[in-house]
């Protein structure tokens, strides 16, 4: 069993930048794929970012290419999704998750199995 916890959400303005952070603990060595999803209410949950167990593997969605950047420290087992030139249209929820089920590294919400519980991200224009 893997817990997840974000931190590092908040309110910044357009053009700022946030850190999140997100620490696995737990059944950790069983985690492959670790991500960053967003969601807004009424809308479905949307794929952010991606990246495999070491690393060499790594997707964005197009939106946020070039602004946004995922790591790992598998010592610490802690994925960080770094923020920059924020955008009003990047406020949302943000979550993240990690797999077990798969050696794949995925874009795909339903193929992760564990979930934190989100942290609030909020861009003033």
């Amino acid at each position: 069993q893997v817990q997840l916890v974000e931190s590092g959400g908040g309110l910044v303005q357009a053009g700022g930048s946030l850190r999140l952070s997100c620490a696995a603990s737990g059944r950790t060595l069983s985690i492959y794929a670790m991500g960053w999803f967003r969601q807004v209410p009424g809308k479905e949950r949307e794929f952010v970012a991606t990246i495999s167990r070491a690393g060499s593997t790594i997707y964005y969605v197009d939106s946020v290419k070039g602004r946004f950047t995922i790591s790992r420290d598998n010592a610490k087992n802690t994925v960080y999704l770094q923020m920059n030139s924020l955008k009003p249209e990047d406020t949302a929820v943000y979550y993240c998750a990690a797999a077990d089920r798969t050696s794949l590294t995925t874009r795909v919400a339903e193929r992760y199995n564990y979930w934190g519980q989100g942290t609030q991200v909020t861009v003033s224009s």
